[in-house]
Formats: C-alpha cells, structure tokens, sequence
C-alpha cells in the first residue's frame, strides 16, 4: 500500500477514519477483503504470496496498515515480510506503543516500511527508515505514503484533503453505505500526475517520480491493486474495498460492517 490519509480524534462520530490505496504488481497473489481464516474477527486483504497484509482490522478493536518506503531502485533482500507487522498485531494483544517498542530489536530485518497500529485508544506510527523509531500520532489528519510522515507529497495533500471534505460534508453523518462513500473513491481514483516541481526525490529518477505520483497510480505490471475506507464507530467498523487489476480494470469490490467486541 502507497497511500493512507488517517483522521484520529477528529470527528464526533468516527473515532478513526482512515482511506488508502495499496500499489504492488499484479501478479502477486492476493486475497480480497475478507475475514482471515486463520484468526477469528480479524478482516482485511491478505498477501498469499508472504502470507501478512497490508491493512487489517480486528472487531476487538484493532487496525493496522503498512506501506513501503522509497529509497532508491535497488531492491530489498530483507527476510522479514512487512505484511507480517500487520497480521500480528490484529491478532495480537499488546498494546500499539508496546507493539512499535518490540519492533525495535527486529526492525532492520524487515523490508523499509511505514507502520501505523491502532488498539482502540491509541494511533501510534512507527518506521524502520532511515532507523527504527515510533510516536503516537496526534489528533487531526494525516498522511502516510512511501516517504517520512505527513511528508508534503502531492498525493497525499490530495487524499487530506478529500478525506477532511467528506467528514466535514453531510454524507459523514448519513447511515452509511455504498454511494456515501463515493466521493472517498473517486478522490482515491484520481490518476492526474503531480507537477513535476512538486515532485519528490527517491532516487528513481524523474519518470518514475511521475507515474508515482497521482493517488492512482495505473501500470500494465504494476499499479494500485485496491482502494480502501475504514471509519471505525463506537460500536461497529465498517470496511469497503475496491479493487482492480493491470491498466485500472476493476476486478470486484467488498463492503462489510463489523459489529465491535464488548
């Protein structure tokens, strides 16, 4: 995943309101948005080919969700999957702060990643790059995408942006379904590349910084894969997933309400 704009604390209804696109290549074997077989309560993709995922939630109250950091074209060679941060956590009991603390010792073994868990009274982000580290998130809106936290990347202004509009729309205080949602999708569908000034440097050079650089980014090998909202209640979750295959073609959707643990 490339993209997540969060809002933690910010809404009266949604404690936790969170959009994303996940970008990796196509030919990597997925599980579309579903409950885990292997773990009672726990929702979300999974990757089939490391067996993690790249964003979860658990009805005990639990999410967790994980992009890549960008560092240049060499690949990685880390024996750590990312997707396994992910997987155990949601399944986890550990506390999000304690969690991001353990990490620590086994951070350089995974590949670079982004982290953000959530236990249901608190944000906490936490990262391997460029060293292992971790901080509580502060109430308000945020982006995380393949850079530092709330980097000013283009893409990710886009995403703040449209998510604060919706919650501060009608539509965040309606019953919830399908077509409410529709303007978190289409802010996520947005393929219109970034300027190339307002580009950042990853060391890939300038025209991968532009494919990059829309929310969705379209590819024959390699693109977003999924969109995704979560906006978590007092009592239930909901999760909606979109997702699509090479070139953008849609491939099926999802959306599930989540009933929350007592």
């Amino acid at each position: 995943m490339c993209l997540i704009a969060v809002a933690w604390q910010h809404h009266p209804r949604y404690a936790l309101a969170l959009i994303a696109n996940r970008d990796e290549f196509h030919g990597r074997p997925t599980a579309p948005a579903g409950v885990d077989p292997e773990a009672r309560g726990v929702y979300g993709g999974r990757d089939l080919q490391a067996g993690g995922s790249w964003l979860q939630v658990s009805t005990r109250g639990r999410l967790a969700a994980v992009t890549n950091v960008r560092a240049g074209r060499n690949p990685e060679t880390a024996p750590r999957s990312r997707g396994a941060l992910v997987r155990d956590f949601v399944r986890g009991e550990n506390d999000a702060a304690a969690y991001a603390a353990r990490l620590a010792p086994v951070a350089p073994e995974h590949g670079r990643y982004n982290l953000l868990t959530w236990d249901g009274r608190a944000l906490v982000f936490a990262t391997n790059y460029p060293q292992a580290g971790s901080r509580p998130v502060s109430p308000g809106i945020h982006a995380m995408s393949n850079g530092a936290f709330d980097a000013p990347w283009p893409k990710s202004g886009h995403a703040t942006r449209a998510l604060r509009a919706w919650l501060d729309s009608p539509a965040s205080a309606r019953e919830i379904d399908a077509a409410a949602l529709e303007p978190l999708f289409a802010a996520l569908a947005d393929t219109t590349p970034a300027p190339d000034a307002a580009l950042p440097d990853t060391g890939v050079g300038l025209e991968m910084e532009r494919w990059l650089s829309p929310p969705f980014v379209r590819g024959e090998r390699y693109g977003t894969r999924c969109s995704t909202v979560v906006l978590v209640e007092a009592e239930r979750m909901l999760f909606a997933e979109r997702r699509f295959g090479p070139d953008g073609v849609p491939q099926g959707e999802s959306f599930r309400v989540l009933q929350r643990a007592a």
